[in-house]
Protein backbone atom coordinates (compact mmCIF):
# COMPACT_ATOMS: atom_id res chain seq x y z
CA UNK A 1 0.00 0.00 0.00
CA UNK A 2 0.97 3.67 -0.06
CA UNK A 3 2.11 5.18 3.11
CA UNK A 4 2.28 8.95 3.56
CA UNK A 5 3.28 10.00 7.03
CA UNK A 6 2.62 13.44 8.26
CA UNK A 7 5.33 14.26 10.95
CA UNK A 8 5.80 17.20 13.15
CA UNK A 9 8.27 17.37 15.54
CA UNK A 10 11.26 20.48 15.47
CA UNK A 11 14.51 18.27 16.59
CA UNK A 12 15.32 15.49 13.91
CA UNK A 13 17.10 13.63 16.43
CA UNK A 14 13.76 13.47 18.74
CA UNK A 15 12.00 10.16 19.50
CA UNK A 16 9.58 11.14 17.67
CA UNK A 17 11.86 11.15 14.45
CA UNK A 18 13.47 7.42 15.75
CA UNK A 19 9.58 6.45 15.32
CA UNK A 20 9.21 8.03 11.71
CA UNK A 21 12.79 7.01 10.56
CA UNK A 22 11.88 3.11 11.93
CA UNK A 23 7.98 2.86 10.31
CA UNK A 24 9.58 3.96 7.35
CA UNK A 25 12.33 1.66 7.47
CA UNK A 26 9.37 -1.26 8.51
CA UNK A 27 7.52 0.17 5.55
CA UNK A 28 9.21 0.10 2.60
CA UNK A 29 10.96 -3.53 4.43
CA UNK A 30 7.82 -5.35 3.61
CA UNK A 31 6.86 -3.84 0.26
CA UNK A 32 5.36 -1.17 0.62
CA UNK A 33 5.67 2.78 -0.79
CA UNK A 34 6.17 5.67 1.68
CA UNK A 35 5.99 9.44 1.43
CA UNK A 36 6.88 11.87 4.41
CA UNK A 37 5.81 15.23 4.94
CA UNK A 38 8.15 16.39 7.55
CA UNK A 39 6.48 19.28 8.18
CA UNK A 40 9.47 21.44 10.61
CA UNK A 41 11.93 20.39 7.91
CA UNK A 42 9.39 21.87 4.96
CA UNK A 43 8.60 24.75 6.99
CA UNK A 44 5.13 24.01 6.05
CA UNK A 45 3.16 27.10 6.41
CA UNK A 46 0.19 26.44 8.88
CA UNK A 47 -1.62 30.26 8.58
CA UNK A 48 -5.10 29.72 6.89
CA UNK A 49 -5.32 32.60 4.76
CA UNK A 50 -6.48 34.73 1.46
CA UNK A 51 -2.96 34.16 0.26
CA UNK A 52 -4.37 30.03 0.13
CA UNK A 53 -6.18 31.14 -3.00
CA UNK A 54 -4.91 31.59 -6.51
CA UNK A 55 -8.75 33.58 -7.14
CA UNK A 56 -11.39 34.34 -5.09
CA UNK A 57 -15.19 33.60 -5.43
CA UNK A 58 -15.99 36.47 -3.52
CA UNK A 59 -12.85 38.46 -3.14
CA UNK A 60 -14.81 41.20 -0.84
CA UNK A 61 -15.20 39.03 2.34
CA UNK A 62 -13.54 35.53 2.96
CA UNK A 63 -15.31 32.59 3.84
CA UNK A 64 -12.70 29.95 3.76
CA UNK A 65 -14.29 26.81 3.40
CA UNK A 66 -16.29 28.31 0.55
CA UNK A 67 -12.81 29.78 -0.98
CA UNK A 68 -11.09 26.32 -0.39
CA UNK A 69 -14.09 24.63 -2.41
CA UNK A 70 -14.04 27.08 -5.97
CA UNK A 71 -10.40 26.77 -5.63
CA UNK A 72 -10.20 22.62 -5.38
CA UNK A 73 -12.69 22.78 -8.36
CA UNK A 74 -10.77 25.40 -10.52
CA UNK A 75 -6.98 24.33 -9.52
CA UNK A 76 -6.54 27.39 -8.19
CA UNK A 77 -4.77 26.57 -4.72
CA UNK A 78 -1.29 27.61 -3.30
CA UNK A 79 1.15 24.90 -4.83
CA UNK A 80 2.63 23.91 -1.04
CA UNK A 81 -1.36 22.48 -0.04
CA UNK A 82 -2.11 20.97 -3.91
CA UNK A 83 1.27 19.04 -3.57
CA UNK A 84 -0.18 18.03 0.05
CA UNK A 85 -3.51 16.73 -1.57
CA UNK A 86 -1.56 14.88 -4.50
CA UNK A 87 0.64 13.06 -1.63
CA UNK A 88 -3.13 12.28 0.31
CA UNK A 89 -4.98 10.98 -2.74
CA UNK A 90 -2.14 8.81 -3.20
CA UNK A 91 -2.34 7.55 0.06
CA UNK A 92 -4.02 4.05 1.43
CA UNK A 93 -2.88 4.92 4.87
CA UNK A 94 -1.51 8.52 6.98
CA UNK A 95 0.29 7.98 9.69
CA UNK A 96 0.22 11.56 11.84
CA UNK A 97 3.39 11.32 14.09
CA UNK A 98 3.59 14.35 16.40
CA UNK A 99 4.02 14.81 20.47
CA UNK A 100 1.41 15.77 21.92
CA UNK A 101 1.31 19.49 23.26
CA UNK A 102 -1.50 20.87 25.37
CA UNK A 103 -3.73 18.33 25.14
CA UNK A 104 -3.20 18.36 21.12
CA UNK A 105 -1.04 18.31 18.24
CA UNK A 106 1.13 20.70 17.17
CA UNK A 107 0.28 23.67 15.60
CA UNK A 108 2.21 23.38 12.49
CA UNK A 109 -0.32 19.94 12.34
CA UNK A 110 -3.27 21.57 12.73
CA UNK A 111 -2.31 23.59 10.52
CA UNK A 112 -1.88 21.30 8.12
CA UNK A 113 -5.06 20.15 8.69
CA UNK A 114 -6.72 23.09 8.36
CA UNK A 115 -5.47 23.95 4.79
CA UNK A 116 -4.75 20.79 3.39
CA UNK A 117 -8.34 18.71 4.42
CA UNK A 118 -10.21 21.06 1.86
CA UNK A 119 -13.81 21.60 1.35
CA UNK A 120 -15.05 19.66 -1.79
CA UNK A 121 -12.79 17.30 -1.74
CA UNK A 122 -12.07 15.72 1.88
CA UNK A 123 -15.50 16.76 3.05
CA UNK A 124 -18.77 19.05 2.46
CA UNK A 125 -22.44 19.00 2.72
CA UNK A 126 -23.47 15.16 3.81
CA UNK A 127 -19.96 14.01 2.61
CA UNK A 128 -19.02 12.97 6.31
CA UNK A 129 -17.77 10.17 8.40
CA UNK A 130 -18.79 7.05 6.79
CA UNK A 131 -19.70 8.98 3.23
CA UNK A 132 -16.39 11.62 3.27
CA UNK A 133 -14.35 12.54 0.84
CA UNK A 134 -11.58 10.09 1.68
CA UNK A 135 -13.50 6.72 2.52
CA UNK A 136 -11.63 4.32 1.71
CA UNK A 137 -8.21 5.24 3.04
CA UNK A 138 -6.82 4.69 6.49
CA UNK A 139 -5.33 7.15 9.35
CA UNK A 140 -3.81 6.55 12.30
CA UNK A 141 -1.80 8.56 15.00
CA UNK A 142 1.31 8.04 16.32
CA UNK A 143 1.96 10.01 19.20
CA UNK A 144 4.30 10.50 22.32
CA UNK A 145 3.35 11.58 25.44
CA UNK A 146 5.43 13.10 28.49
CA UNK A 147 2.35 11.14 30.99
CA UNK A 148 2.20 7.82 32.00
CA UNK A 149 -0.28 5.10 31.08
CA UNK A 150 -2.26 5.50 34.21
CA UNK A 151 -2.78 9.09 34.21
CA UNK A 152 -4.93 8.36 31.35
CA UNK A 153 -8.25 6.76 32.06
CA UNK A 154 -11.89 7.08 33.87
CA UNK A 155 -9.97 8.18 37.11
CA UNK A 156 -6.74 9.40 35.60
CA UNK A 157 -5.63 12.75 36.73
CA UNK A 158 -5.65 13.98 33.07
CA UNK A 159 -8.88 11.83 32.29
CA UNK A 160 -9.79 9.38 29.34
CA UNK A 161 -6.81 9.58 26.55
CA UNK A 162 -9.99 8.23 24.32
CA UNK A 163 -11.74 11.80 25.51
CA UNK A 164 -8.69 14.31 24.80
CA UNK A 165 -8.26 12.79 21.60
CA UNK A 166 -11.66 12.86 20.25
CA UNK A 167 -11.24 16.19 18.50
CA UNK A 168 -8.78 14.91 16.62
CA UNK A 169 -10.04 10.90 15.66
CA UNK A 170 -13.46 11.80 15.39
CA UNK A 171 -13.32 16.36 14.31
CA UNK A 172 -10.88 15.52 11.96
CA UNK A 173 -9.58 11.69 10.97
CA UNK A 174 -13.27 10.52 10.97
CA UNK A 175 -15.02 13.13 9.76
CA UNK A 176 -13.58 13.28 6.48
CA UNK A 177 -14.68 9.68 5.88
CA UNK A 178 -10.71 7.68 7.06
CA UNK A 179 -11.15 4.43 8.93
CA UNK A 180 -9.23 5.32 12.48
CA UNK A 181 -7.20 2.33 13.31
CA UNK A 182 -6.31 2.36 17.12
CA UNK A 183 -3.49 5.50 17.62
CA UNK A 184 0.07 4.31 19.06
CA UNK A 185 1.50 5.65 22.05
CA UNK A 186 4.66 6.30 23.27
CA UNK A 187 4.24 6.96 26.96
CA UNK A 188 6.47 8.95 29.53
CA UNK A 189 9.48 9.27 26.64
CA UNK A 190 11.15 12.43 28.10
CA UNK A 191 11.93 10.32 31.13
CA UNK A 192 12.76 6.56 29.91
CA UNK A 193 16.14 4.79 29.65
CA UNK A 194 17.59 3.99 26.69
CA UNK A 195 16.72 0.70 27.22
CA UNK A 196 12.94 1.65 27.19
CA UNK A 197 12.96 3.47 24.20
CA UNK A 198 14.24 0.64 22.23
CA UNK A 199 11.46 -1.48 23.80
CA UNK A 200 8.82 1.50 23.08
CA UNK A 201 10.38 1.46 19.27
CA UNK A 202 10.26 -2.70 19.28
CA UNK A 203 6.30 -2.21 20.38
CA UNK A 204 5.56 0.32 17.76
CA UNK A 205 7.48 -2.23 15.06
CA UNK A 206 4.55 -4.78 16.38
CA UNK A 207 1.44 -2.20 16.08
CA UNK A 208 2.61 -1.43 12.67
CA UNK A 209 2.53 -4.80 11.63
CA UNK A 210 -0.68 -6.28 12.68
CA UNK A 211 -2.65 -3.13 11.20
CA UNK A 212 -4.98 -5.51 9.79
CA UNK A 213 -5.62 -7.34 12.41
CA UNK A 214 -7.03 -4.03 14.16
CA UNK A 215 -10.08 -3.02 14.82
CA UNK A 216 -10.86 0.60 13.55
CA UNK A 217 -12.82 3.11 15.61
CA UNK A 218 -16.31 3.42 15.44
CA UNK A 219 -18.20 6.77 14.04
CA UNK A 220 -21.59 7.80 13.06
CA UNK A 221 -23.15 6.68 10.09
CA UNK A 222 -24.59 9.38 8.32
CA UNK A 223 -27.41 7.02 7.30
CA UNK A 224 -28.88 7.00 10.53
CA UNK A 225 -29.62 10.55 10.46
CA UNK A 226 -32.15 12.60 8.58
CA UNK A 227 -31.40 15.47 5.68
CA UNK A 228 -31.04 17.95 8.79
CA UNK A 229 -28.55 15.40 10.55
CA UNK A 230 -31.39 14.68 13.34
CA UNK A 231 -31.04 10.98 14.42
CA UNK A 232 -34.01 8.88 12.39
CA UNK A 233 -34.40 7.35 15.81
CA UNK A 234 -36.01 10.45 17.56
CA UNK A 235 -38.10 11.81 14.17
CA UNK A 236 -39.57 8.32 13.06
Amino acid sequence: MNVLIVFAHHEPRSFNAAMKDEAVRLLEGEGHAVQVSDLYAMNFNPVASATDFGERANPDYLVYALEQRNAFNKGTLAPDIAAEIDKVKWADLIIFNFPIYWYGMPAIMKGWVDRVFVSGFCYGGRRIYDKGGLRGKSAMLAISLGGQAHMFGPDGIHGELEVMLQPILRGMLGYVGLTVLPPYVAWHVPYVSPEARVEILEAYRRHLLTLDARPPLRFPSVDDFDQNLRPRSAVD
